[in-house]
């Protein structure tokens, strides 16, 4: 068979993984072929295509980022995109197309299935919020970065006696903030899911500053306060899914901290440092072992499928349920994770 690949979306440490598990089992295994599609949708809407074989794959396990490239084209945004994309596959004879992404790729991957396109789909997202599978590969590394940094943070702020507002990603979903924060032992952990009282958070700090402790406090980039507001945006400009820009929320809310305490707050914003380098070992592993699955629907004809981790075993679901709606953060397990604060 002939098949496309491609990668959408942001990057996140892991997509040359699946790559090589896809390349390696289809050549090995089927004597499959395959055509590299860059760029995400515009490869295919473009015709931007590079080779992708054995040779292209070696090495890449550990490296982060993709080798085929990324953006976030959405074809159905963009007239006879569709049709561009059904040609554009027909001429280089693809028997099916894999396309690695979140919740905007795999949409599209959604809907070019319901118009007769054989896609499968992997699911890649450091965010973690999609809903059908349990983890998403991406999201260990960024995980592992911001509990690194945190813990570093620790240290530089007990020494200036200042409060650190470490700002993380998580548009939606308080994934990270709820993982790296417990991990790197965070005072206050603020996610999207949980409107935040800001005079409840002040009322912390000041009771970590009583115990001879300087606060860290975390917050994804989507959190909002409880008295009304919207999310801190970098830019209104919207993408072609329709996403604006987030990010600021550590810095309003390290100046809000320090006019109604009188202590000193400073916002550090990892921003794309959760996205670069080099992969965990788990999301090595979760990421090849859905590319050796991908490669086995595609020849089992299991179309409009996507794999997904339950348990430790992978399985296929329904592309429309693995997109039908984002995982968030379950209100118990913010809860449980409440004692800790302060």
């Amino acid at each position: 068979m002939k098949i496309g690949v491609l990668t959408g979306g942001g990057d996140c440490p892991g997509l040359n993984a699946v790559i090589r598990g896809i390349v390696r089992k289809g050549v090995k295994q089927f004597d499959d072929e395959f055509v590299g599609f860059r760029d995400g949708w515009r490869g295919p809407l473009e015709n931007e295509t590079m080779p992708l074989g054995v040779s292209e794959v070696r090495g890449i396990l550990p490296r982060g980022g993709t080798i085929l490239g990324s953006s976030r084209t959405n074809p159905f945004a963009i007239e006879n995109g569709v049709e561009r994309i059904k040609d554009n596959l027909a001429s280089h004879g693809c028997d099916a197309l894999i396309a690695i992404g979140g919740e905007d790729t795999l949409g599209v991957a959604t809907k070019l299935a319901d118009l007769g396109v054989n896609v499968i789909g992997v699911p890649k997202t450091i965010d973690n919020d999609l809903s059908g599978t349990d983890f998403t590969f991406g999201f260990d590394t960024a995980v592992n970065i911001a509990t690194e940094a945190i813990d570093r943070l620790h240290t530089t702020a007990e020494s200036h006696h200042r409060v650190l507002v470490v700002e993380v990603m998580g548009r939606h979903a308080g994934w990270i903030a709820l993982h790296s924060g417990l991990a790197g032992g965070a005072n206050i952990i603020l996610i999207p899911e949980r409107p935040f009282d800001i005079e409840k958070v002040c009322a912390q700090v000041e009771s970590r500053f009583a115990t001879h402790y300087s606060p860290i406090i975390v917050v994804s980039e989507g959190a909002v306060p409880a008295e009304g507001g919207t999310m801190t945006l970098v830019s209104g400009e919207k993408d072609s899914f329709g996403h604006v820009r987030l990010g600021g929320i550590g810095d309003r809310l390290a100046s809000e901290i320090e006019q109604r305490t009188g202590k000193e707050a400073r916002a550090v914003v990892l921003g794309h440092v959760q996205r670069g380098g080099s992969p965990t070992a788990f999301d090595r592993w979760l990421a090849t072992r859905f590319g050796l699955h991908a490669i086995s629907a595609v020849h089992d004809g299991d179309f409009g499928m996507m794999m997904a981790l339950r348990g430790a075993e992978i399985v296929r679901v329904p592309l429309a349920e693995g997109t039908e709606k984002l995982k968030v953060v379950r209100p118990e397990l913010y809860e449980e994770a409440e004692v800790l604060f302060g």
